[in-house]
């Protein structure tokens, strides 16, 4: 079920990830399409990126280097079937501590990162991150928490 992103999976990547950044209420993205292509294909070349699906597709990724979680995607339409879940336990079999990036305001995924085990170390301003918004680091480590 989840299994290295293959270079023909980039278009079906994308179209996971756009349902999250161009739909909606917000319409938008802070990158243009090209940018998120251009990246798309370079988490690729450097083997980051894990997905999950079945026959009907890919309904959620995860791009990670390392200890660097850099996103994580499900398909609005498989919300709520434990696919991140999964992918969070894929990621924490491969290394002993990640780290992640989440928006402040994104209240969703910081209390779904605390459930995983992951505890916030700091805060910004947002002046490091693409929508310049305000955004915390949170850490998950093999010996930290009851849900390692």
């Amino acid at each position: 079920m989840i299994r290295q992103a293959r270079f023909w999976h980039i278009p079906q990547l994308l179209c996971v990830l756009w349902a999250h950044t161009r739909q909606g209420a917000r319409g938008h993205s802070a990158r243009t399409w090209w940018t998120d292509v251009q990246l798309m294909v370079r988490c690729h070349r450097r083997g980051w990126i894990r997905l999950i699906g079945d026959r009907r597709g890919t309904m959620g990724f995860l791009i990670r280097d390392m200890e660097r979680l850099h996103a994580i995607y499900v398909h609005p339409l498989a919300l709520g079937q434990g696919l991140g879940r999964l992918l969070i336990a894929d990621a924490k079999a491969a290394s002993p501590r990640l780290e992640l990036w989440v928006l402040q305001s994104n209240d969703q995924a910081v209390g779904f990162y605390a459930t995983q085990g992951f505890a916030e170390m700091h805060r910004t301003d947002g002046h490091g991150n693409d929508e310049k918004l305000p955004d915390l680091c949170m850490v998950w480590q093999m010996n930290m928490g009851m849900n390692g």
